[in-house]
């Protein structure tokens, strides 16, 4: 368990400690994605319950935090990635993608999500749901592995090739099913063949029964920005489909990129 916050603030912080604990708080619940009680928090962030439950429901207020009636643990909402999305030029990422991503939606009637790069994982920005009755729900603000899945694939594959080797040999392949890549070399192989045809796949790689495909989204340098991608269930998206599906999602990631450039 993290020691008293306060033990380690920087000179300046003191000047506003009400901040640094808020912040304190969020740094915690950002470690911990399914989140903390009161309790846990105060512990974490060394504060009294009663200081730490009013900055918990300043944070509420601003919609920062939210907390389940169910379990009574709070949790972080996606207001802070909606705060630190790319952007480029006028345009924000999700506010240039919506429109494609909706369209990409009604054209294989999946569920879409668009992600960005946070280190060594990658994390969910925003998402369309799937019309289907049974559809694969998805929180905006969940962080995935880089190797299991397709969107993954693709923030990894094209990355700088100096820093692609680096993340290969730094993360940790662990196995979620019994097709997961958990071979470094394999792993290499699977990034020059996404890089080569332009997208990336995985069927049931992450979890069993649900396939995924994805492409990259580069801004006007050509530099990797995001990634854009449909989850569907795998009897609704088998691997026979993944060729038509990926022209989709490379279509509607091609109109972003075009949005985001103009």
């Amino acid at each position: 368990m993290a020691q008293n916050h306060s033990k380690s603030l920087p000179e300046a912080a003191v000047e506003a400690p009400a901040l640094d604990r808020g912040l304190a708080v969020l740094e915690a619940l950002d470690a911990q994605p399914a989140g903390m009680t009161l309790t846990e928090i105060s512990t974490v962030i060394g504060g009294p319950k009663n200081s730490t439950s009013r900055l918990i429901q300043t944070l509420i207020a601003r919609e920062y935090v939210v907390r389940d009636d169910s379990t009574m643990r709070f949790r972080l909402t996606g207001k802070l990635l909606r705060l630190g999305q790319p952007q480029v030029a006028d345009v924000s990422l999700v506010g240039g993608s919506l429109d494609a991503m909706r369209a990409l939606r009604d054209a294989v009637g999946e569920t879409v999500q668009i992600g960005i790069p946070i280190g060594d994982e990658g994390v969910i920005i925003e998402k369309i749901e799937s019309t289907q009755a049974v559809r694969i729900g998805v929180n905006i603000g969940l962080r995935f592995p880089l190797h299991n899945n397709a969107p993954g694939k693709v923030l990894l594959a094209f990355r700088h090739p100096k820093e692609r080797e680096r993340t290969i040999t730094r993360i940790k392949l662990e196995r979620f099913t019994d097709r997961t890549i958990t071979d470094k070399a394999a792993l290499r192989a699977d990034c020059e063949r996404v890089m080569k045809q332009g997208y990336a796949t995985d069927w049931g790689e992450a979890d069993e029964g649900i396939h995924c495909v994805a492409a990259p989204i580069r801004d006007r340098l050509n530099v990797l920005v995001a990634t854009l991608w449909v989850s569907g269930i795998a009897g609704r998206m088998p691997k026979s489909t993944f060729a038509s599906v990926a022209a989709e999602v490379m279509k509607a990631a091609g109109e972003i990129e075009r949005r985001l450039r103009a």
